[in-house]
């Protein structure tokens, strides 16, 4: 994708803006243009002693209306760019966000969360840097180095004193072409350092109290010190280049005013050319000068926002694993039977399978129970089924329809997924539980905490269902919060209820109420229970057993209890653990 891509579309479409930006910055510098031609128009009076009082009350009244009108224009002109530029950075980052939901789970297993805030804070803000700053200095730059030009031309210093004090400014297109690759190359690699040091943060911050647990402050302190000397040294590589390139366009511009001194000065002494002349011309270099460092500024500040560009250009080409078909469906999955037909599935980059061979049928309205150790592949079928994961072609269907032949929504808004470590945000427990169903209301509410057990927990607290949870919901225990996900799923009254290992974190009298009113609530309708503990899955209509990927039993608790295999063994081992807890 072309590196420029995103800001020339946004830019096409705020260009009456920006064209009214330009219009307004272009006319204040025009404006300013006139004020070396009357400073040398009032020495050349000065000199030849023709100054009268209405004389300079007349070029006063100019200069003040040159600085009024300026200020009065560029000021408005600038608030007009910076103002776009702040909406550029709303558009984006939302268009970001968007982008970031669409994506599927693995990009999101290879990205960390500060390499995805590193796109929206870093990179969103020094495009925006850019375009304002570009704008408004390229504008001034361009226009007053023309009109510089155009009124020394139309005054009477000969053509060849401008060539000779001009000169030297000409080599800074010649620095722009030997700079600017190496500072973009070099803002690409900062880039890419911030988003490291944003990952490492995140993760630092996220995983504080298990390093002050475990009073490893030091050594966490060393490995986030470790990056932020990365960027350090990539920081002062830039900053070497950049300086270095800044550095020289006022050296040229300098030079260029020596010139002008010198040798305007001798034409000057010599009679060939007026003293307002010379004060003129040197004023014009002096405000040459300080447009060209402005292109120089804007030259490194885009080359730098171009390899954010890159960044963000390459990130919006990405494309989710899994995409609908032109002509994907909805399908009612209240009655709908799922079954798997010779499903084999390997993760992406992985070198063998986590599930080989599976076929299962679940009928409409049963409950189904899948065990097996830890790695058997339990999860893999849970993510395949709601198409985290696509699998093979037309080896999931549900109520006959090939599940990638469904429209997303469809499918994940018909099933109710609770997984084991379910994600609470920093909000209120009711806003937690009525994730899906906005417009829940607290009676709504209420009940599924029933249902998950956790309201008389709720009603221990202050402000009851209006008690904000810390991030990820560290206010809770692990048993409340996964009480409060299950409850999260149970709202949704899904056709389908997926509970994977969802009752892990809760006591066995807790587990027993909640799988009972699962029963109850559920009766007549799809529940697929994922467990290690076999006390959950006890009045499964049909329990499945897998190892290594595979099915290796299936059938009741009895049948299964009955035969020698891995889930009697399941079965001695928990029912002796329970024997000794309850001795």
């Amino acid at each position: 994708m072309n590196s420029g891509r995103l800001l020339l579309d946004y830019l096409k479409s705020k260009w009456p803006h920006y064209g009214l930006a330009v219009v307004l910055i272009a006319a204040a510098n025009i404006i300013q243009s006139y004020y070396p031609r009357l400073l040398g128009d009032f020495t050349d009076h000065l000199q030849r002693g023709e100054l009268t009082p209405p004389l300079i009350a007349s070029y006063s009244l100019k200069l003040l209306a040159v600085g009024v009108l300026f200020g009065l224009l560029a000021g408005i002109g600038q608030y007009v760019v910076m103002r776009a530029g702040r909406y550029f950075e709303f558009v984006t980052r939302r268009k970001l966000f968007e982008h970031f939901t669409r994506l599927s789970e693995s990009f999101y297993s290879k990205h960390g969360v500060g390499k995805m805030l590193s796109y929206v804070m870093n990179d969103v803000t020094a495009i925006r840097e850019s375009i304002s700053m570009g704008i408004n200095q390229m504008t001034n730059a361009i226009i007053l180095l023309v009109a510089a030009v155009i009124m020394m031309a139309a005054s009477s210093i000969p053509v060849y004193l401008i060539a000779v004090c001009v000169a030297p400014l000409l080599v800074i297109p010649f620095l722009v072409v030997r700079f600017g690759p190496v500072i973009r190359k070099r803002s690409l690699t900062v880039q890419e350092s911030l988003s490291k040091m944003t990952e490492s943060a995140e993760e630092q911050f996220g995983g504080i109290r298990v390093t002050k647990k475990f009073a490893v402050e030091p050594i966490m302190v060393r490995r986030f010190g470790e990056t932020v000397d990365r960027i350090r040294d990539n920081q002062l590589s830039l900053v070497r280049v950049s300086s270095l390139f800044q550095a020289l366009i006022p050296f040229l511009g300098a030079l260029s005013l020596v010139v002008t001194l010198a040798f305007g000065g001798y034409l000057t002494i010599a009679g060939h050319i007026t003293l307002g002349n010379f004060v003129a011309l040197t004023l014009y270099i002096r405000m040459m000068v300080n447009p060209l460092q402005q292109i120089g500024n804007v030259i490194n500040t885009m080359q730098r926002s171009r390899a954010s560009l890159e960044r963000l250009n390459d990130l919006l080409s990405r494309r989710p694993d899994i995409r609908e078909l032109e002509e994907a469906r909805s399908v009612d999955l209240d009655r709908s039977a799922i079954r798997i037909s010779g499903l084999t599935f390997t993760y992406p980059e992985a070198e063998k399978p986590s599930l080989r061979d599976i076929h299962l049928t679940v009928e409409p309205g049963q409950t189904i129970g899948i065990i097996g150790k830890t790695g058997s592949g339990k999860t893999t079928l849970a993510k395949l089924l709601l198409r985290v994961y696509d699998p093979p072609e037309k080896t999931i269907r549900i109520g006959g329809v090939d599940i990638r032949e469904l429209t997303l929504e469809s499918l994940r808004g018909q099933i109710a997924y609770v997984p084991q470590e379910g994600f609470l945000f920093s909000t209120t427990i009711r806003d937690n539980i009525a994730f899906y169903r906005r417009d829940s209301g607290l009676d709504q509410v209420e009940r599924a905490a029933k249902q998950a057990q956790i309201y008389s927990n709720i009603l221990d607290f202050p402000d009851k269902f209006e008690t904000k949870l810390g991030e990820r919901g560290v206010t809770l225990s692990g048993g409340q919060r996964q009480r409060t996900s299950l409850a999260r799923g149970m709202i949704k009254n899904s056709p389908i209820l997926l509970l994977d290992d969802s009752v892990s974190a809760v006591d066995a009298v807790t587990e027993k109420a909640i799988i009972e009113t699962i029963r109850k609530e559920r009766a007549g309708r799809t529940t697929i229970l994922i467990a290690h503990r076999i006390s959950a899955l006890k009045h499964a209509d049909i329990i499945v057993v897998m190892d290594e990927g595979r099915i290796i039993q299936r059938g009741t608790h009895a049948q299964l209890a009955a035969q020698p295999g891995i889930y009697a063994m399941l079965h001695a081992i928990q029912e002796e653990g329970n024997q000794y807890a309850e001795g």
